[in-house]
């Protein structure tokens, strides 16, 4: 059994008692003397030439200090793009500007015109209203395809199309694919799409820009789930600003499922704007704001083909995807369909050829970026769709087909350019078929058809790269940034630690399951430990939260810090003991000498490093304070199976999710509770876009879902009680815990679970239904029943 607070411990969440009491340091609760606001006025068409923007009757409004427009920021650096593409042609993306405020034309409903800085917020709102506007509104492209056509409405002139990148990988493998598509036996093709989404975190975006005219020094407070790359971003390639004169603060988080990983124009303006005003300078966004500046999510259209021998094993895979990009690009943007999707295609199988084609497209809608699972449910979705569809056609059993192609020896080298190091994809459906009781299906199905319902039951697999890293692939793939991660541990003399990090916590549990293991390490109570994170000031460079790394990369470089630690630690107990440094363990807090009953303390210890009476200065420094880098080797490869068992109505075509089984394999594990609790929330997000969300645009690309009037979010009743396991670990063999990630493994396998079941509920009751395009509102399952 794991120690109290240790590794293994499913320990409470230490930061839930100030979330739960009203007392976390949200960035809307930071408020600063001589504060003022900003309301963005926004364009309502989609795309547009802009003509005049007059501001004088605004200007003169009680209370407004200022309104800026876009000729406010020529000569100011547009928001970068920290990913660049190279096409299957051996050129790079086009990679068009994106300016702070909109400049001779409007390219989303949404794009900022001005932005109005006064006193109140209220007083900013109204001045909004006066500004006088005139815009040449334009023909608009929202649809991917269309976008493509010769003749389409380009979205930005300076560039050549619409086509930021046509990506090919692996391109010497084409040749083969297409051979073994010419002799297989059977081929399954599908036509899905990946919906967009938007992320809906509770707490929405805001941005407090401040700046000390005395120092020169800018500080901006902002919901950003990597404090650090903002800094970079925003400081070296937006305004100017050196390193050592920003600083970024991201106190509590309220969610961030993606959005927040990127840097957006409101942070540049208010930082920006506070230096031109000079008093602090707040935005905070609406829910209505959010729908239409936050970077949406997925917005994928794929026809996929799988082909099979005569004995059913698949040979070759093959995609076509169109990725949206939106208006501009996000800053990760551009590696989400390519390298965090197309590297993820050979799933759980050993297909021996594949080759994936994406055409990233610009239209006149919200930048798309990642969004939980980000290109791994896109991968996921599309490949187990197909294999459902596959055997369906063949008319053998899906669990038994996937268990046929299943990857059984590591490592594994895929035919898409990584290498899962461990993994046993047949123990997670053992154990799903356990947990599920998938024996008893029949008897359920029967009691539901009883009922008048159609009951069925959707299987699937995924596994997931996370841990992004290490940077110098990613740096030979695009990344304009090192994907490394830090810390930082200090050691008080009374023997406490605080730890500062680079990876930010905004939901994932950090301040609990970090410490546990420090306190593992150490055999010290994890109460002795102490996070901080979110201030570039207070943590050395790292490069945050996303792509389920916390843990793998940020909890890396802790164990590789307090090694540092206790290395020194074990000198001064050797001088303190007259002992030899190699015969000093340390166990369960104390130092000892190996054979003997001489021990001495942790807390003795550290209080010598600091009051160094009893050991040669020469020798050893005092202090206990360590520093460093965790670059891994290799992803981690999270796999697992899950099972979903639904109703659907036939009459409505409503679908009722009846139950939802999930076995994991993520490693060691550190706290039971906390991955629970990730893989609980993953899932309600998957069956949020399998069954619910939806993120439209009109032709004229009018959002039509810009509430939550519109788009709908799941709820309580609409999710089950969930049955999780991840009792399946296989440890990562290359990061010093032996952890892979938890954070998006629900997101990624959830919606193939979802569809595969409805498909199999309506083909169980005689509808001849092969696929239907999510979400699967009851208005789709029930026009599909009707042919």
């Amino acid at each position: 059994m794991p120690k109290d607070g240790g590794i293994g411990a499913s320990t409470k969440r230490r930061e839930d008692v100030r979330f739960l009491t009203g007392n976390g340091n949200y960035t809307d609760d930071i408020n600063l003397h001589g504060q003022a606001y900003v309301h963005f006025l926004r364009s309502d068409v989609a795309h547009g030439r802009i003509n005049k923007v007059d501001t004088e009757a605004a200007s003169g409004m009680p209370g407004v200090l200022r309104i800026f427009t876009g000729a406010d920021f020529e000569g100011v650096g547009g928001l970068p793009c920290g990913w660049q593409v190279t096409d299957r042609f051996g050129e790079v993306m086009q990679e068009p500007a994106h300016p702070v405020l909109a400049q001779g034309k409007v390219r989303h409903v949404g794009d900022p015109i001005a932005a109005i800085v006064a006193e109140t917020y209220a007083q900013a709102r109204d001045a909004a209203e006066a500004i006088e506007y005139d815009i040449d509104e334009l023909p608009a492209v929202v649809n991917m395809k269309d976008a493509l056509k010769e003749g389409a409405p380009k979205v930005h002139d300076d560039l050549t199309s619409n086509l930021c990148y046509d990506w090919g990988f692996v391109e010497e493998n084409k040749a083969a694919v297409n051979e073994a598509f010419e002799k297989a036996a059977h081929v399954t093709s599908l036509e899905l799409v990946n919906n967009r989404l938007i992320a809906n975190p509770m707490e929405p975006r805001v941005a407090v820009g401040d700046f000390n005219r005395s120092t020169g020094d800018h500080t901006l407070y902002t919901t950003s789930q990597n404090p650090h790359v903002i800094r970079l971003l925003m400081g070296a390639f937006v305004l100017g600003i050196p390193e050592h004169k920003l600083r970024v603060v991201s106190p509590d988080v309220g969610g961030g499922f993606g959005t927040k990983i990127f840097h957006y124009a409101e942070e540049a303006f208010c930082t920006f704007a506070a230096k031109a005003l000079n008093r602090p300078v707040k935005w905070t966004s609406s829910r209505s704001e959010a729908f239409m500046s936050d970077a949406h999510g997925r917005d994928h259209v794929t026809r996929i083909e799988l082909a099979l021998d005569k004995d059913n094993n698949f040979t070759a895979l093959r995609t076509d995807t169109h990725a949206n990009m939106g208006a501009y690009l996000s800053t990760f943007a551009p590696s989400v369909p390519t390298w965090l999707h197309g590297t993820l295609m050979a799933g759980n199988y050993k297909t021996p050829l594949i080759y994936v084609n994406v055409k990233a497209v610009f239209t006149n809608t919200v930048p798309v970026d990642a969004y939980r699972g980000a290109g791994r449910p896109e991968a996921t979705f599309q490949l187990e769709r197909v294999i459902d569809k596959a055997a369906r056609e063949l008319g053998v059993d899906p669990i038994a087909l996937r268990r046929q192609n299943f990857i059984t020896e590591f490592p594994y080298a895929t035919p898409v350019a990584v290498e899962y190091d461990t993994g046993d994809y047949h123990a997670t459906m053992d154990k799903l078929t356990e947990i599920a009781d998938l024996s008893g299906f029949e008897a359920r199905r029967k009691a539901s058809e009883a009922r008048g319902m159609l009951r069925g039951l959707g299987v699937n697999c995924y596994i997931e790269a996370c841990g992004i890293a290490p940077s110098n692939l990613v740096g030979q793939l695009g990344a304009r940034a090192g994907l490394y991660e830090s810390a930082t541990v200090r050691v008080n003399a009374t023997g406490g630690l605080v730890v500062m990090t680079g990876s930010h916590s905004h939901g994932q549990g950090h301040e609990t399951a970090f410490p546990q293991v420090i306190a593992e390490m150490i055999g010290i109570d994890a109460s002795m430990v102490e996070i901080v994170h979110g201030d570039t000031n207070n943590a050395p460079m790292g490069m945050g939260t996303y792509g389920s790394r916390s843990l793998a990369v940020g909890g890396s470089a802790m164990v590789r810090a307090t090694e540092k630690i206790i290395n020194k630690a074990k000198k001064i107990a050797a001088h303190l003991m007259e002992a030899s440094e190699a015969d000093i363990e340390l166990k369960d807090g104390a130092f000892s000498v190996a054979g003997t009953d001489k021990s001495v303390a942790w807390g003795d210890v550290t209080l010598a490093a600091y009051v160094p009476h009893n050991y040669p200065l020469e020798d050893i420094e005092p202090g206990l304070e360590e520093t460093a880098f965790y670059d891994p080797a290799n992803f981690t490869y999270p796999s697992g199976a899950y099972a979903c068992e639904v109703e659907v109505d036939p009459e409505t075509g409503r679908v009722t999710i009846e139950s939802f089984a999930a076995a994991d394999d993520f490693g060691n594990i550190i706290n039971p509770m906390i991955v629970s609790g990730q893989v609980h929330g993953g899932i309600g997000q998957g069956i949020g876009q399998a069954l619910l969300e939806a993120c439209a645009y009109d032709e004229n690309g009018q959002l039509q879902t810009g509430s939550y009037m519109d788009y709908a979010m799941p709820r309580a009743d609409d999710v089950p009680f969930y049955t999780v396991d991840h009792s399946c670990q296989t440890p990562c063999t290359h990061n010093p815990l032996g952890v892979k990630g938890c954070g998006e493994a629900g997101a990624i396998g959830s919606p193939p679970a979802v569809v595969n079941a409805v498909i199999d509920a309506l083909q169980r009751g005689g509808k001849n239904v092969t696929h239907i395009d999510m979400p699967l509102s009851p208005s789709r399952v029930w026009a599909a029943m009707q042919g």
